[in-house]
């Protein structure tokens, strides 16, 4: 299907990724990709059991999503190695980004990570992490990320980028602009930052710049509030973040995610319509939603709105829909 053969209903589903409860094919499943048309689903520890579970599972869901008519979907998972790696043996278990100490071990992980990964029907991996963790500051991300130096952190991460994307798998950098220097952890709350343009243009975006260099499949938008970059939204809700420094400066065209839409960052400060305008005005395509809630249905109600309202612009050249479709095709 071309993007002009989609219905409004369509084009909602396809701005979603969503998480869910189960093992198995359910109705649940069955429920997100006919009803709602989801366009990806993301898997956790709750989802997973054995390499032929998982297998099975994603086979179960692309069948679904073919039978009624929709594209295939995303299938992601976060296996950064380390403190979060969903896959447990007897997938690979890797110490993490921080335990590496040069580009062979960044390939070897990515190399193997993919493999593993393409073999079970999983198409996305939610990494690497780029955030910088300077020395000594108690970083929310200390044990996440690849170190303190952003050239080192560009370099390796770089290196898992393209690794990933040569074994068949979409690699998602994250956590833009950057948290590693945020000491609360938005899952609870909303860290805010005081740095100054200049200051995270020279430490945190470099990693970010070479991702984009490098082809990165897509870009996950952090929670966090960087007050003097834009005082009233988080970056995953922000137009000067997402659209005017990742898109327009950057010049990054590939598929820009929010972090989780549950996390306490945006959830407790937030309403599902608020987050959805947002995200359409910041030319954000994919919204994530890990959690079984009716947010997931509200957010589908939400997007349907804005896509039946504004047709022409969801159907331009640049727009989202036409953005996710094109990264589907290789699929």
């Amino acid at each position: 299907m071309n993007a002009e053969d989609y219905t409004p209903e369509q084009m909602a589903g396809q701005r979603l990724m969503v998480g869910f409860d189960g093992t198995t094919f359910n109705a649940e499943l069955k429920f997100l990709i006919e009803d709602l048309k989801v366009g990806g689903i993301i898997l956790f520890a709750r989802n997973i059991e054995s390499p032929a579970q998982v297998a099975e599972l994603c086979r179960s869901v692309q069948v679904c999503a073919n039978g009624c008519g929709q594209p295939p979907l995303f299938i992601a998972v976060d296996q950064e190695g380390g403190l979060v790696a969903r896959l447990k043996r007897p997938f690979t278990e890797f110490p993490g980004n921080s335990a590496m100490t040069g580009v062979e071990d960044a390939d070897h992980f990515a190399a193997v990570t993919a493999a593993e990964l393409k073999s079970v029907g999983i198409n996305m991996n939610m990494a690497p992490v780029l955030d910088v963790a300077p020395l000594g500051f108690g970083s929310v991300m200390e044990g996440r990320a690849f170190g303190h130096d952003p050239a080192w952190v560009a370099r390796l991460g770089c290196h898992v980028i393209k690794g990933l994307q040569a074994g068949g798998i979409m690699a998602v950098a994250k956590h833009f602009p950057g948290i590693g220097r945020t000491l609360l952890d938005s899952h609870l709350a909303l860290p805010m930052v005081d740095l100054d343009p200049t200051d995270i243009e020279t430490v945190d975006l470099p990693p970010f710049v070479a991702a984009v260099e490098a082809s990165v499949s897509g870009v996950m938008l952090s929670h966090i509030l960087y007050r003097k970059i834009d005082p009233k939204w988080p970056a995953s809700l922000s137009v000067r973040i997402a659209r005017d420094l990742l898109r327009s400066r950057m010049g990054f065209g590939g598929l820009v995610l929010t972090d989780d839409l549950d996390m306490g960052a945006v959830n407790r400060h937030f309403g599902i319509s608020e987050i959805i305008q947002r995200i359409v005005l910041a030319d954000i395509d994919i919204a994530l939603i890990c959690h079984k809630s009716p947010k997931i249905v509200q957010a589908y109600e939400n997007l349907v709105k804005v896509m039946d309202a504004d047709l022409q612009a969801v159907l331009a050249p640049t727009s989202s829909l036409r953005r996710i479709l094109m990264k589907k095709k290789d699929l």
